[in-house]
Order: C-alpha cells, then structure tokens, then sequence
C-alpha cells in the first residue's frame, strides 16, 4: 500500500494507492497564509495520520515548485510562505519510519497520467491547467526532472510581454473578469463573450503546446488541471493555433491529445515516485 499527496494552495488530497488505484481519499484545506515551517509540517503530518495505515509502505509528496528529488528538499513554494527550504523528506520519515519521495506536481501529474492511460508512449508530456501552468514529462517510462525538477518549467517562458502561465490557465480568465467555471458555464448557454474568451484561450494554448512538441517532440499530450473541464469549448482553436504554429505534419498526425482533470491524478503520480 502507498500514501500519495498533492499539495495545492487551497487544499491538500491525499489517497491511499493499491495497484494503480486510489482505495481511499481525503481532503483537507491547505496551509493557513501566515503558518510557520514547523506549524505545516505538524498540520501535514496530522492530515496524514487521518489516512494512513500499517500496511502503507512508502509516502509519494507532490509540491508546486522546485524540489531536489534526491535529497527530498522543496524550494520556494509560492503559495506556502514559510517553505523556502524544508527538508520534508527527512522531517517526515524521522516522524512515519517510512521512505518519503517528493516531486514537482506537475510531474506527478504525467507520472499518474501515465499509469491510467497506459501504453508505452515514447515521450507523454502532462500539463496541468491550474491556478497556474505545469508541465512534466515521461520519456521511454521514467520522469525527466532535471537538477532542479526544472525540465518543465515552460509556464515562465517570455510570450506577449508576460510569461506563457498568464495566457494558459486560470489567470487568463481572471484577468479578463471572469472565473474559469463561470466562462466554462456561460459558454455552455451560448453567451459570445465566453465562447470568443474560450477560443482566444485556445489559441494561447495552442502555441503552448506548439511549443511543446518543439522541445520534446511527443507521442501523446495529457491535459489536466480545472480548466481541462472547459476543453469542449477550446479544442478547436487550440488545434488550429498548434496545426499553424508546428510544421512537421507527421508528427501532429500521430500525436494523441488526452484530457484527465480528474484531481487524483497528481496523488496517484505522487504515490509512484
């Protein structure tokens, strides 16, 4: 048995994982703005001990940020104040006497992607539409990560005097007055408005993953994120946008573009790492 968490800054999900498959889940709302290091560490291993059981044999952590894999060190959380450099790996083992793993979640995103979907795909890319942008990457099975887990961090790319994340995820609607299930549902009723911010949306995306086929040249592109809810209506123009943007023909004819925005995802990566 293992213990998969993903960490987000409204809430943190965690699931009990038996052969590629959640048994059980909790959630619980995610550090209060102004906790100390060690007051989240505390708040994290209660949530835990909610969960956990005798039989689990290894916990799986994804964090929004950079992370040294190996030495199990998060890095400058942007939603979580306090964490500027904790050793979560050793804080947690020295408390459950079990190897502790942590990972970008984005790139748990794609390590869980990957299981539920299954195949051998030479290169699976995951890309997480959130509160803000995450990419991983899955080459011949194995996760890249880079020194830093930085492999993915394409959200920070320059694009329109910004950087991309501001173009491709819920930070576009919201700089435009709306919420993303809010346009998502005002599109469903016909209103011109959401579907034209649906389909600039798309089009934003579709140099995104223009950009991604560039750089890793994938067989298959999984979408999640809330946002990914809203895909019916932004498809078509992120297509035509990445049909435009990325001249190799054969490799858009047998790319794969799958959508999983399915929140236990990243806890089921989390719990393969």
């Amino acid at each position: 048995m293992l213990l998969g968490i993903d960490i987000g800054g409204t809430t943190i999900n965690l699931g009990l994982v038996d052969g590629n498959k959640i048994v059980k889940s909790i959630t619980v709302r995610s550090f209060p703005h102004d906790a100390t290091k060690e007051q989240t560490i505390d708040y994290l291993a209660d949530s835990i001990k909610k969960i956990i059981t005798p039989e689990v044999t290894r916990i799986g952590i994804g964090v929004p940020t950079i992370v040294d894999a190996e030495k199990g060190i998060v890095y400058n959380a942007t939603n979580i104040p306090s964490w500027d450099v904790v050793p979560i790996k050793d804080m947690l083992e020295a408390r459950f006497h079990i190897p502790v793993s942590v990972n970008n979640d984005s790139n748990c995103f794609a390590l869980g992607a990957a299981a539920v979907l299954g195949g051998k795909p030479k290169v699976l890319v995951g890309i997480t539409l959130g509160t803000g942008l995450g990419v991983g990457v899955i080459y011949d099975g194995r996760l890249l990560t880079g020194t830093r887990c930085g492999v993915g961090e394409l959200g920070s790319i320059p694009y329109k005097g910004e950087i991309i994340e501001t173009y491709c995820s819920k930070q576009f609607f919201v700089n435009r007055g709306w919420q993303g299930k809010e346009a998502s549902d005002a599109a469903d009723e016909g209103d011109p408005e959401a579907i034209d911010l649906q389909n600039e949306f798309g089009s934003h995306l579709g140099e995104l993953l223009a950009i991604v086929m560039f750089a890793y040249d994938a067989d298959v592109i999984v979408l999640g994120g809330g946002v990914a809810n809203a895909y019916r209506h932004f498809n078509e123009s992120m297509m035509e946008t990445l049909a435009a943007r990325y001249p190799y023909k054969e490799g858009l004819d047998a790319l794969k573009i799958e959508v999983l925005p399915d929140g236990n995802i990243p806890v089921l990566g989390a719990s393969l790492l």
